[in-house]
C-alpha cells in the first residue's frame, strides 16, 4: 500500500535493514524514520500536511541524511520540484511525551480553548515566556475533522520541540529565522538554505547564493558588506524587537544561512534563548557562573565571524575592504570581552553603531567605484 524507491545502490551511511526485507529495499537511517513515518500515517495515527505528499503522492521524496546525533535528525528531501528541510529532535513519534488527555476523555471533547492554554503552558515551560492565545495562532492552525486525535497527538509533539516553537512564533516577526513549510507528525520542514563552514574562504558559499556574478572580487566584497549589514540587523532586531531579547548561545558560520537576497537566517536555534530562560538557566549554575551573562550576540559575531573577513591573517587579508584598518580596529574592540557592570549595555551599542556606519560608508565607496 506504500510505495517507496530509492536508488539501487545505497549511499554509505546507509545499511540494509532485514526487517524491510519484504519490502525490498535498502534503508537508510533518515529514511527509514520516513518510512516509519508514513506506516503510523497509514494506521492514523498521526497527521500533518505534508503526510499526503510523502507517503501516498509521492511529491515528497527522501534525497539523503544531513546530519544525526542522538536522534535528531535533519534531512533533505524534494517536495514538488524544490529542496526542503526535514527536521525532528527525537527519530520516531512514540519517543515523545504522551498527551494523556487523550486517553482521559473523548477527543472530540477537548476545546481549541483547552488545547490553545496547553499550548500556552508548554511554550512557557520550554521558552519562558508568557504568552497569550491570541499570539498562539501559528502554532496550532488546525481545526476540528475527521482525524482530530491523530492531529491533536501530532501538534503535541511538535510543541516539544524547541526550534519549531521558536520558528513557528518568530517567522511572521522576522526575516532572519526560517519558514516552516509544513508537519507531518514529529517531522516538520524548513526552507532550504546552504549552511556557513569555518572552513569555508568566504565563510559562506557566495556562488550558491547569486551564482557566478558574485566570483569576482568586487562583487565578494560587496556581499560580505551586505551579509555583515544584515548580522547587525538581525542583533539589533533580536536584541530590540521582542518582549525580551533573544540570545544566541552558539554563535558560529555553521548555524546560520544566508537567502538568495544576502539576508542572514539562524537555521539552528537549539542554544537560543530569551532573557527569562537565559536568567534561570544562569540562576541555576550560580555556583558556576553569574546570573547575568558576560559577553552578547553582537560580540561573539565579530568574534567569530566578522574578524575572518574584517582582520587579516598569516596569510594576509581575506579580501581588500575599502575602509580596512578603521573596520579591523572597530571589529577588534568589539570582540574584546568587556566586564559586566552598569556600562555594559552601551558598549555594544557603540560598536554596532560604529561599525554600521563604516559598512554603510563602504558600501557608498564601491559604488562610487563602479
Amino acid at each position: 500500500f506504500l510505495d517507496f524507491r530509492l536508488n539501487p545502490m545505497p549511499a554509505p551511511w546507509c545499511v540494509f535493514n532485514p526487517g524491510l526485507r519484504i519490502l525490498g529495499i535498502w534503508s537508510c537511517y533518515g529514511y527509514s524514520s520516513l518510512l516509519l513515518q508514513c506506516l503510523d500515517y497509514s494506521s492514523g495515527v498521526l497527521t500533518g500536511d505534508l503526510c499526503e505528499d510523502l507517503c501516498v503522492a509521492q511529491k515528497l521524496v527522501y534525497k539523503h541524511c544531513l546530519y544525526y546525533d542522538r536522534g535528531k535528525k535533519v534531512i533533505q528531501a524534494d517536495w514538488r520540484g524544490q529542496p526542503i528541510i526535514l527536521k525532528s529532535k527525537q527519530e520516531i513519534f512514540s519517543s515523545y511525551q504522551h498527551l494523556s488527555m487523550l486517553e482521559e476523555v473523548e477527543t472530540q471533547d477537548i476545546t481549541e480553548t483547552e488545547l490553545l492554554l496547553m499550548a500556552a503552558l508548554e511554550v512557557k515551560n520550554v521558552l519562558g515566556l508568557e504568552l497569550s492565545n491570541n499570539t498562539m495562532g501559528p502554532l496550532w492552525t488546525r481545526r476540528k475533522g475527521p482525524h482530530w486525535k491523530a492531529q491533536v497527538a501530532s501538534m503535541w509533539s511538535l510543541l516539544q520541540q524547541e526550534e519549531y516553537i521558536f520558528f513557528s512564533l518568530l517567522q511572521d516577526f522576522s526575516k532572519h529565522v526560517l519558514r516552516i513549510i509544513g508537519s507531518c507528525g514529529h517531522f516538520y520542514a524548513v526552507e532550504y538554505l546552504t549552511a556557513g563552514h569555518a572552513w569555508h574562504k568566504t565563510l559562506f558559499p557566495l556562488e550558491d547564493m547569486a551564482g557566478p556574478s558574485l566570483t569576482g572580487h568586487r562583487s565578494r566584497v560587496r556581499a560580505i558588506i551586505d551579509i555583515a549589514l544584515s548580522f547587525l540587523d538581525m542583533v539589533q532586531h533580536f536584541d530590540n524587537d521582542f518582549s525580551h531579547r533573544l540570545h544566541l548561545c552558539d554563535i558560529k558560520p555553521e548555524n546560520f544561512a544566508i537567502r538568495h537576497d544576502l539576508t542572514v537566517v539562524a537555521i539552528d536555534v537549539d542554544m537560543a534563548f530569551f532573557e527569562p530562560k537565559m536568567r534561570d538557566i544562569l540562576e541555576q549554575n550560580f555556583r558556576k557562573c553569574g546570573a547575568q551573562r558576560a559577553n552578547n550576540n553582537l560580540q561573539v559575531i565579530c568574534d567569530k565571524i566578522f574578524r575572518r573577513w574584517f582582520s587579516p591573517s598569516l596569510r594576509g587579508p581575506l579580501v581588500s575592504f575599502p575602509l580596512q584598518p578603521q573596520l579591523q580596529k572597530a571589529v577588534q574592540e568589539c570582540a574584546e570581552p568587556g566586564r559586566v557592570d552598569a556600562a555594559a549595555h552601551q558598549r555594544p551599542l557603540k560598536s554596532l553603531s560604529k561599525l554600521y556606519h563604516l559598512l554603510r560608508v563602504s558600501q557608498r565607496e564601491l559604488l562610487r567605484a563602479e
